[in-house]
């Protein structure tokens, strides 16, 4: 929304305190510049630099000498107009269950599907400014999988903290995460033949079956490292108009600048109401392969992917999976 918002009203600026899918004290700033994208990594890092700096001669403006704040409650309606506004479809007959993770979505989600005449079920929608994704939202999808089935929801949409993931859950209790959402997006996307060059950009993390069931669509597929702000990059210089993350950041470039939770879900919600077709059977064209992640501690994470010794054994395995899977190490950005 802030994204969103910060495009719409020629702001200079967009920012937001945001631990993603973190607990509280992980919390941090994301800036938006006044095209709604987030600032490249050396204007982050820039910025850093200077408040790092002990400069008397820097401006070191308080309170109103910053800015004007005002509760903007018209903002939010113009986010939730703009999201409603993107679909062609109402979500009557529909029986929904969200997971705002207590955080930025736990009014807006409910607010959003409720005007598209969808009957709601909601958790995760009660902040109290500390329990912000816990033990709910997108990195706890069992919370809202077991309230799907109870409430014998069409489907749920879980979102975390900060509202720029989405992973949702089929009428069955399964979880299905980002390489499938944009699975079901982009196969209807490209049958629209709006499919900016019939390609999806997607990160070396997603599963092999995501590229598998692209393939048999004759959709293309780009990979980046892993980070949502790699994928914008590649969308933008190819002119790419659908990408994301495994872990639920979905861009839909036609829209936002940014992964939006709540963009991603309606969506979603519109392509199984005008399809008729279930999540589960929407999800069943993409077989997905198992997968496993190991942290691993070293010394020096950067020198792993040039030691020789890996690289042999790494090919060796790629060898003997003969092109039904796949072995990927790298260095882990947060850690």
């Amino acid at each position: 929304g802030v994204a969103y918002l910060t495009r719409e009203m020629e702001a200079d600026l967009g920012v937001m305190i945001s631990a993603s899918h973190n607990p509280v004290p992980d919390n941090g700033i994301k800036f938006f510049g006044s095209d709604g994208f987030k600032l490249s990594d050396d204007q982050e890092q820039e910025i850093e630099h200077l408040l790092d700096q002990d400069n008397p001669d820097l401006p070191r403006p308080v309170g109103e000498d910053i800015v004007h704040y005002s509760d903007y409650f018209e903002g939010a309606q113009k986010y939730i107009s703009y999201l409603k506004s993107t679909v062609d479809v109402d979500l009557a007959g529909m029986k929904i269950a969200l997971d705002g993770a207590h955080g930025s979505t736990s009014s807006l989600a409910p607010f959003l599907f409720g005007d598209l005449e969808a009957d709601t079920v909601t958790i995760g929608c009660n902040p109290n400014g500390y329990n912000i994704n816990q033990e709910v939202g997108s990195t706890h999808p069992e919370s809202l999988a077991k309230v799907v089935v109870e409430s014998e929801c069409d489907f749920g949409l879980a979102f975390d903290g900060d509202g720029d993931r989405l992973i949702a859950i089929d009428e069955k209790g399964n979880i299905v995460d980002g390489d499938q959402i944009m699975f079901i997006i982009g196969q209807a996307m490209s049958k629209n033949q709006e499919l900016n060059n019939n390609m999806i950009v997607s990160t070396v993390m997603s599963n092999l079956g995501f590229y598998k069931a692209l393939e048999n669509e004759g959709i293309q597929s780009n990979k980046t490292k892993v980070g949502d702000r790699y994928v914008v990059e590649e969308m933008r210089r190819g002119n790419y108009n659908l990408g994301g993350e495994q872990s639920g950041h979905i861009v839909l470039m036609d829209y936002n600048t940014t992964g939006d939770g709540l963009l991603t879900g309606v969506q979603l919600a519109s392509i199984i109401k005008m399809t008729g077709k279930s999540l589960s059977q929407l999800t069943s064209q993409m077989k997905k392969y198992p997968q496993s992640l190991v942290n691993v501690r070293v010394t020096d994470k950067y020198r792993v992917e040039e030691n020789i010794d890996v690289q042999e054994i790494m090919t060796k395995v790629e060898v003997e999976m003969n092109g039904e899977g796949r072995i990927l190490v790298r260095p882990s950005g947060t850690e």
